[in-house]
């Protein structure tokens, strides 16, 4: 553009475009009517708000609640206790509030925002109608160069530079609220909460544990009974539900009933019928005994017991969503929302005749989650 008046006019305004030397001497105000010019806006009307002083306490309120809820959750979600310990513990309870917790924290961080920014737009910038004919194709140089005065009014408008401490406590909300975002996304990346410690989501009660043996106990309908679980037991083509043994339980009620409730523990115990066409899954050829199969009693889509079962399609249903898994087929699913095999208990029989787990289930009982793999 030259320096002098190119004599067009300007928009649809009729006065003629200024020169480079002209847009230089005008002021912030100038500048933006000219860009409304350029753009065809006409201003139907414009009403300032008075400032009030309580509202302007309302917005500090919002914000100030929302930087101190981002910081609350950075300090749960770092310091509050996380990792899982059995519901018999005694700090099990305030674990439980942990996830809580920091939805909560991070919930009202980003409300309190939003309710902040939008009661100042409401209480602080001034209602404006306007009205913009259309233009087709892109803006030209002088009508990008006039709109940057037009946004810095805009923005000069919302009173911010007048109201330095609610400016302050928007930039510190709006930064405390995105490092939420950033603690959640790192977090991902860096929290084992199993480090130094088994997996409770891959660890079960089958586990041996200081050298006992693990047998394979039928739970019968009289308190404190204890019935161990030989291979006569069953009859070809048919189940039971077993739980996991060990003589240091005794035959204490408590203890066994405490066992038969722990969720991943309860296993269908089946023998098949002699000759049946079974296929094993890689690294899991020696996991039974014979025609005696072991797997979780736990659907693998949403954690029903599954301990329904038909011998003559050797197939085990889930009731709650028709889940079906093949028995011959290392319990894999055939049907319905389930997407990965019961996990199977290695078993096998000791000296006296009693069928036992001879190690702990080698994929995690129950749903999927993120980290694991459908097979």
């Amino acid at each position: 553009m030259s320096d002098e008046p190119s004599g067009a006019p300007a928009g649809g305004a009729g006065r003629p475009l200024p020169s480079d030397r002209e847009l230089s001497r005008m002021s912030r105000g100038e500048l933006a009517e000219l860009a409304a010019e350029l753009e065809d806006v006409t201003v139907v009307s414009r009403t300032p708000k008075p400032p009030e002083k309580r509202s302007e306490r309302a917005v500090l309120a919002w914000l100030v609640l929302s930087a101190l809820s981002a910081v609350a959750f950075v300090v749960v979600y770092v310091v509050w206790p996380h990792d899982y310990v059995a519901p018999s513990a005694g700090d099990h309870t305030i674990r439980l509030f942990y996830t809580p917790l920091i939805g909560l924290f991070a919930g009202t961080s980003v409300l309190s925002l939003g309710i902040g920014a939008g009661l100042y737009v409401k209480r602080f910038v001034p209602d404006e109608i306007a009205v913009q004919r259309r233009h087709d194709g892109p803006s030209d140089d002088l009508t990008r160069r006039t709109a940057t005065a037009q946004i810095a009014g805009a923005a000069a408008d919302t009173g911010l530079g007048r109201r330095p401490l609610v400016r302050w406590a928007a930039l510190g909300a709006l930064g405390l609220t995105g490092v939420i975002g950033g603690v959640l996304t790192v977090g991902f990346f860096v929290r084992n909460p199993w480090k130094g410690r088994p997996s409770a989501l891959r660890r079960t009660l089958w586990a041996p544990s200081d050298g006992e043996t693990v047998y394979l106990r039928h739970r019968t309908t009289v308190s404190g009974e204890v019935r161990r679980v030989r291979p006569e037991d069953l009859q070809p083509g048919s189940m039971i539900t077993v739980y996991p043994y060990r003589l240091s339980d005794g035959t204490d009620p408590e203890r066994l009933h405490e066992v038969d409730i722990t969720a991943d523990v309860p296993v269908m115990l089946f023998r098949l019928q002699p000759g049946a066409d079974v296929r094993k899954k890689r690294g899991q050829e020696n996991f039974n005994h014979g025609d005696y199969y072991a797997f979780s009693a736990i659907c693998t889509h949403l954690g029903c017991a599954t301990p329904q079962y038909d011998p003559l399609d050797n197939i085990s249903m889930c009731p709650c969503h028709q889940s079906e898994f093949l028995i011959t087929e290392w319990a894999r699913p055939v049907f319905g929302p389930a997407d990965r095999a019961l996990p199977q208990l290695p078993i096998g029989i000791d000296g006296e005749g009693f069928l036992i787990a001879t190690g702990d289930f080698i994929e995690p009982v129950g749903p999927s989650f993120w980290e694991l793999r459908s097979s």
